[in-house]
């Protein structure tokens, strides 16, 4: 693997040297003085630097860098209207507009090559044309059916794939009209041409209860249940912790540690104890889940852990990463069990640095199963019986609490950006349907437990990279200075301004902003645009350090049993510490650790965009019968096109700008305003409406509002 990475690097390289012209295979390899022996991994590597669009073998057999040849690989994002972008693979250059006619068949989320045929590369007026599909994404597809007498169609419920599907008479498999579908793709798209495809799985009835989250599973391609071998290793795995186990460990059963979740959790995978020192400072000990002793690298378990790569969280189910009988039983840290773990202790001092630590293998017995509402009961309410209950683990959890406020208090003294955005709270029926939705509240024992969290998360971070070990860490990188510009042009309107631009800015200075505005009537537009202004957190095998916790070292440590991440590092700690991080192990991490961060942020994005469907389309489903009430509402957002409402139970609708019939409105896009003609009345983000439910389409998950 170590020889194939460096290998791609030396073609790349070689293909910008600036006198070089595309040459053929042999030429190539001539040039490059590759002989026999590098023959198949020269192969090799030339076809994965193929795969992802980095170079490209043009018709003439010559093989050239895209990036010299105003071409520019990514992945296209599709648009309902029938047009799309190219989300280039070069993060540094921008999104280019692909208009309908130029997608030459590219379906939403394929993989491509684009050539360049208008505007300047990298700026907003540039547009493209499809020139060659790398891999398709869409294989199968989840629809609609409707059938006509000769043929049927399938709608596809994801709006970026704009064409129906085309289904000859003799590919129906059963399905009939108003049943959801997934079809399989037989002949891609051409020129003006539909695809076509046969139906291999009739989901239901569009009105049959449970059909529609079905569908939003199979759309997103989320595996349910386990392949039979991967059930069969995990039915081998023993349910308790052997002797032989826990003599190979630090003994910690008698210490008081605890659990502290949500109620309807399972899989506990963190567990926490906080001891004062005779020095005055606190030793936080946090245990995670060993699933690294039960998931061996490369076993049945650890493959389809892999593809996964993360639990998927919806309303009314989880779809696990691990089988239940490792994330429900051996791997969760059950009280009263022992469990085996991997524990970092943590000497802190009153300003809570980290003066000291120890990373180790361990076994614990948790004292107690706490949940978040039960430990706020205690810290917040003083709820006699919940302290009479567990009167003797309060004095463990004021120490905590002391601990939170001093974790929190250093973090955001450096710069920790800290929004306030509601989650929310999705309460169904046993049926399944949502009879209340409310903001998730955030207590103090979910604070506890985020900062214990993150410092533990920090503090492994530092550990690896100071070690100089391959390592996978979660990064947040600077924000583009275009971005922030733009950003400071417009908060100038409110009277705000950002220090320190001119350089990479700081986050503190955004935070500082952030406590400047909480409490205005801007604060919902401010801190808005803001997030919109920053990158998302992903995963890589290089220390970027994390912008939004301005933090220099991070990493996700603390949920091996759902995020993949966590095991692979659990995986190089537990090596380094018996030391076999040496010669050919550590080549082989090297060479395979980006590659796989980088899959792993690929499915923690589809868990996210699937867990965000279900989460619309319960709302959608509460709302279905409150059409004509009317309720009171935020503008969270101002397009083109209308105005987003955010009511007080997070339910956000559309109040469509056609519907606003008492002045021709236009929109600033500079300003996210929507202003009058006449009136010169302005709509923005932030602005408290009255609105009326007007229309509920649950199918499409869209929720129209009208202006009172």
């Amino acid at each position: 693997m170590a020889e194939l990475t460096e290998l791609k690097s030396r073609i790349s390289s070689f293909m910008r040297e600036d006198a070089y012209k595309p040459l053929k295979y042999e030429e190539l390899k001539e040039a490059m003085q590759i002989d026999g022996t590098d023959a198949e991994h020269f192969n090799a590597a030339l076809e994965e630097l193929i795969a992802v669009g980095d170079i490209i073998e043009t018709k003439k057999k010559k093989y050239g860098i895209t990036e010299k040849m105003n071409l520019v690989p990514g992945r296209i994002q599709g648009n309902k209207k029938g047009f799309a972008f190219l989300l280039p693979n070069n993060k540094d250059i921008k999104d280019m507009f692909i208009p309908a006619e130029k997608l030459n068949g590219a379906m939403n989320n394929d993989r491509v090559i684009v050539r360049l045929t208008a505007g300047e590369l990298n700026t907003r007026k540039s547009e493209g044309e499809v020139i060659r599909i790398l891999e398709r994404a869409n294989e199968r597809i989840v629809g609609l059916f409707e059938s006509s007498a000769n043929f049927g169609f399938v709608i596809p419920d994801d709006p970026r794939i704009y064409q129906d599907i085309f289904i000859p008479k003799g590919e129906f498999n059963g399905a009939e009209t108003g049943h959801k579908v997934v079809v399989e793709i037989t002949v891609w798209p051409e020129g003006r041409r539909n695809p076509e495809g046969r139906v291999v799985e009739i989901l239901g009835h569009k009105n049959d209860p449970g059909t529609d989250i079905i569908a939003i599973i199979r759309s997103h391609n989320l595996p349910e249940g386990f392949p039979e071998e991967v059930e069969d290793q995990a039915s081998k795995i023993p349910e308790f912790v052997s002797e032989e186990d826990i003599a190979r460990r630090r003994d910690l059963r008698d210490k008081v540690i605890v659990t502290i979740d949500g109620d309807d959790a399972k899989d506990l995978d963190d567990a926490v104890g906080v001891e004062r020192l005779p020095n005055g400072n606190y030793l936080l000990g946090v245990h995670i889940a060993d699933v690294s002793h039960y998931v061996f690298e490369k076993s049945h378990l650890d493959k389809e852990a892999f593809i996964r790569g993360t639990s998927v969280y919806l309303v009314d189910r989880v779809i696990p990463m691990l089988p239940r009988r490792l994330s429900n039983g051996i791997c969760s840290l059950n009280p009263q069990i022992e469990r085996l773990t991997l524990s970092c202790d943590m000497e802190i001092d009153g300003k809570g640095k980290v003066v000291s630590y120890d990373i180790y293998e361990s076994v614990i017995k948790t004292k107690e199963r706490m949940t978040y509402k039960n430990v706020n009961k205690i810290l917040t309410d003083k709820d006699p019986e919940t302290m009479e209950r567990y009167k003797y683990l309060i004095p463990a959890f004021e120490l905590m609490d002391e601990l939170r406020q001093i974790l929190g208090k250093r973090r955001t003294s450096r710069g920790s950006i800290e929004f306030e955005f509601q989650e929310t709270k999705i309460i169904l029926d046993p049926m399944g349907k949502p009879i209340e939705i409310r903001p998730y509240e955030r207590g103090i024992s979910e604070q506890i437990i985020e900062e214990f969290m993150l410092v533990c998360n920090e503090t492994i971070a530092e550990d690896m990279f100071w070690k100089e070990a391959p390592f996978v860490y979660r990064v947040h990188e600077d924000p583009a200075p275009e971005k922030i510009e733009a950003f400071n042009e417009f908060i100038y309107n409110f009277g705000y301004h950002l220090k320190g631009i001119q350089e990479n800015i700081h986050p503190k200075a955004l935070q500082q902003l952030v406590d400047k505005i909480k409490g205005t009537r801007e604060e919902r537009i401010i801190s808005t645009l803001m997030l919109r202004s920053l990158r998302k957190a992903r995963y890589t095998s290089s220390n970027l350090g994390h912008f939004g916790l301005a933090a220099k070292y991070y990493c996700h440590f603390t949920s091996p049993i759902r995020r993949y991440p966590d095991l692979i590092i659990h995986r190089i700690i537990k090596e380094g510490l018996h030391g076999k991080l040496v010669g050919k192990r550590l080549s082989e991490l090297h060479g395979k650790l980006e590659q796989m961060a980088d899959h792993c942020s690929i499915r923690e994005r589809v868990a996210d965009e699937a867990e965000r469907d279900v989460e619309d389309l319960k709302k959608a489903e509460f709302m279905k019968d409150k059409v004509g009430m009317e309720f009171e509402g935020i503008i969270s957002s101002v397009t083109s096109f209308g105005l987003f409402v955010e009511l007080e139970n997070t339910i956000e609708g559309l109040i469509r700008i056609s519907n606003i019939d008492d002045d021709y409105y236009t929109f600033d896009e500079k300003h996210y305003t929507m202003i009058g003609e006449r009136s010169k009345r302005t709509f923005r983000i932030g602005d408290v409406l009255k609105i009326r439910v007007d229309k509920v389409d649950v199918a499409n998950r869209n929720i129209d509002f009208m202006l009172v």
